[in-house]
């Protein structure tokens, strides 16, 4: 049996060195950007409230990077032309998705893409006189008993019991949209039962299955070229961020606590943690000195860097990939959201389980979907020789948490933040902006363009009060 597979994040070197490659000229294709748009138009039609999402999913669409395309090409057994279809349809999806979520409200059970080239979204809700109106959003209804809250209620009952006691020989549970339950997975059907039962959770909504995986965090203390804490661990960069005037870049919590120190690939004076989360969490950031620029770069390891224009959320089953210091670019899917994972620290909640592979030295790197940054490699368990699961954090709670700003291509090059000031149609917000709206404060969750009828009080998918 081929062991389990372990994560790989994807490494960015935020320099300008000449060692950094330029990135490559993104090209959107009209006829993808178009079908986005159209999509969310026709959502607006049938009466869905929230057409905000599509400002910031359509510039996925342009994800054609060379790297991006030759990796999503060699793990997912596609063409080139199949590789930019599949982008284009879940630029779509994402925006579709987003819309449908506010829309159903309590009722929205979850979202995820199929086929080869992602051309068919399903979206499941527990109302059956909703289905005409996922239909008429071009996306296939599913009518399931349990909408998307049930099934988080279960999964955090279970997140309580494993921050009061590390589960032993249960590794990972997640919400299942496709069979609308939460799945543990353990290595014996006792040690499943018995998180459930300390968690006070029935198994009628629970399916336990056996695995041999045994996750762990990915840093490495082998070296490599990346960034080293206190000149001896190595992790990778996630992305390029800013707070105020200041730069750095978003990793893994693991690799480092407040006031650790880095240095670059190059072993040169980088710059200092300043806030990590793990267990529980596994996020931080790291703010760094005057010479290491933020990009909306991430390294292509020789065949050409990726553009990051935004951080969309991508539906279960898209296309996603890595690429870390250790094993360079990889691509699969997303397999669930929702996850949570026991590492021998402790059990880590929030997390995007995938199929792609990883291994050790790859931990904060990016993930990436198109040209949307999804989050920072985690951990798992396996390689890229046997295959195996790896784990990301997303890249939006990490913004939020402490409130930075993703740095992506805009007119290409970075963009900086606005300054706080009142909200305004025709402004261009990212993550992090913080805009005041009719006497209350607000704090910007998905890069877009201020649209009418987008404003923050009526757009809880863009904005969350603060």
């Amino acid at each position: 049996m081929a062991r389990p597979t372990s994560s790989v994040p994807l490494r960015r070197r935020p320099t300008g060195s000449a060692a950094a490659r330029r990135p490559a000229t993104a090209r959107r294709p009209a006829t993808a950007a178009a079908a986005a748009v159209l999509a969310v138009a026709g959502l607006v039609l049938a009466g869905l409230s929230d057409p905000a999402p599509a400002a910031a999913a359509s510039p996925r669409t342009a994800g054609s990077d060379p790297a991006l395309l030759r990796a999503m090409s060699r793990d997912l057994h596609l063409s080139t032309a199949q590789a930019r279809t599949r982008l284009a349809n879940e630029a779509e999806a994402a925006a579709t998705t987003a819309a449908l979520r506010t829309a159903l409200g309590d009722s929205f059970a979850g979202a995820r893409v199929s086929g080869r080239t992602a051309g068919r979204l399903t979206v499941a809700t527990t109302r059956a006189d909703q289905a005409a109106r996922i239909t008429e959003a071009g996306a296939t209804a599913r009518v399931v008993d349990r909408d998307l809250g049930d099934l988080d209620r279960v999964h955090k009952a279970l997140d309580r019991a494993a921050a009061r006691s590390a589960p032993h020989g249960v590794p990972v549970w997640y919400v299942d949209i496709a069979r609308n339950d939460v799945v543990v997975e353990a290595h014996s059907t006792a040690a499943a039962y018995a998180l459930l039962k300390r968690a006070g959770v029935g198994r009628d909504a629970v399916t336990v299955r056996r695995t041999t995986a045994e996750p762990r965090p990915l840093a490495d203390l082998r070296g490599g070229d990346a960034y080293y804490m206190n000149g001896s661990g190595r992790c990778s960069i996630g992305f390029s961020v800013t707070r105020g005037g200041q730069g750095g870049f978003v990793t893994a919590g693991h690799c480092g606590t407040p006031g650790t120190t880095t240095s670059g690939y190059d072993q040169q004076a980088q710059g200092t943690f300043q806030g990590s989360t793990f267990p529980g969490r596994d996020h931080a950031w790291v703010a760094t000195n005057s010479n290491w620029t933020p990009r909306p770069l991430v390294n292509g390891y020789g065949r050409g860097d990726v553009t990051v224009a935004g951080s969309t959320e991508a539906p279960v089953g898209s296309s996603v990939c890595r690429s870390g210091s250790t094993t360079g670019w990889h691509c699969g899917t997303i397999q669930q959201r929702n996850t949570s994972v026991t590492y021998p620290q402790g059990t880590v909640s929030g997390v995007v389980r995938t199929n792609v592979c990883a291994e050790p030295g790859d931990s904060g790197g990016s993930f990436i979907s198109g040209n949307q940054a999804q989050g920072m490699t985690s951990g798992g368990s396996g390689n890229c020789t046997s295959g195996g699961t790896t784990f990301f954090y997303p890249v939006n709670p990490a913004l939020q948490a402490y409130g930075l700003t993703l740095v992506t291509s805009g007119d290409g090059g970075p963009q900086e933040p606005p300054d706080e000031g009142t909200w305004a149609v025709g402004t261009r917000y990212q993550v992090g902006d913080r805009v005041t709206y009719n006497g209350a404060a607000y704090r910007c969750i998905q890069a877009h363009t201020a649209q009418p009828g987008w404003n923050p009080q009526d757009a809880p998918s863009l904005w969350s009060r603060v």
